[in-house]
């Protein structure tokens, strides 16, 4: 299905999908503000692939978005190409994990789905990619994953880093000089009401104060 769909379909249905496994509505501006496109562009596109045969989303005015079952599919397809390459860029060609994501946004469209399997093999079937991000199995299933955002603990609460937004550079660069990359531990010491800020042991060493902002980028286990 996924080599059929041009790039701007594949574009619209992995952002849908995206946008309803972070339990955000898919909504025409939400769509807007992620694509970097106009609201009337989104709807146009939206109507197009609830119209496809087979359709490949569910549109109903005011209500938001929802991805068919072959729309789900061709969505998790360009993912698994995306992380796996992602995977293969840092593990392989020596990328670091801040200079992966719009590389691997450009050749997600244009490998076979032998290359997919070469490059799977080759990695020896990794789950999860340099972000700890889960890869979609070969039949397109997406992994289990509990996690829950970092800005959910409170004190005492111990927990492991299982994966980090991935789509800003500068918070990659950030995180890392941090230490929180996947399969670091923390521990919870304080947590202000006022603005929500965390002070936190990463790995044993000293406490910091990390904000909001860092914190709802960083998904854990809670290993309380």
């Amino acid at each position: 299905m996924e080599n059929q769909l041009t790039e701007p379909t594949q574009d619209y249905l992995k952002a849908i999908y995206e946008l309803s496994r972070s339990h955000q509505i898919a909504s025409t501006n939400a769509l807007a503000d992620k694509l970097g496109i106009s609201p009337a562009s989104v709807t146009g596109m939206i109507q197009k692939l609830a119209s496809s045969a087979p359709p490949l989303v569910n549109y109903r005015k005011h209500q938001g978005v929802t991805l068919t079952k072959p729309g789900e599919r061709a969505a998790l397809e360009v993912i698994r190409h995306h992380r796996l390459i992602e995977t293969y860029l840092v593990e392989n060609l020596g990328y670091s994990w801040d200079k992966v994501h719009d590389e691997a946004e450009r050749l997600e469209h244009v490998i076979s789905e032998e290359f997919e399997s070469r490059i799977a093999e080759l990695l020896g079937n990794p789950i999860r990619d340099p972000h700890g991000e889960p890869i979609p199995t070969p039949d397109l299933k997406m992994p289990d994953d509990s996690s829950v955002t970092m800005n959910e603990l409170r004190p005492e609460q111990q927990a492991r880093v299982i994966r980090v937004h991935a789509e800003d550079p500068r918070f990659l660069r950030h995180a890392k000089r941090l230490g929180l990359v996947p399969g670091a531990e923390i521990k919870v010491i304080g947590y202000s009401e006022y603005d929500q800020n965390l002070s936190v042991e990463i790995n044993q060493q000293e406490a910091i104060v990390l904000s909001n902002e860092i914190t709802n980028r960083i998904y854990v286990e809670d290993l309380s």
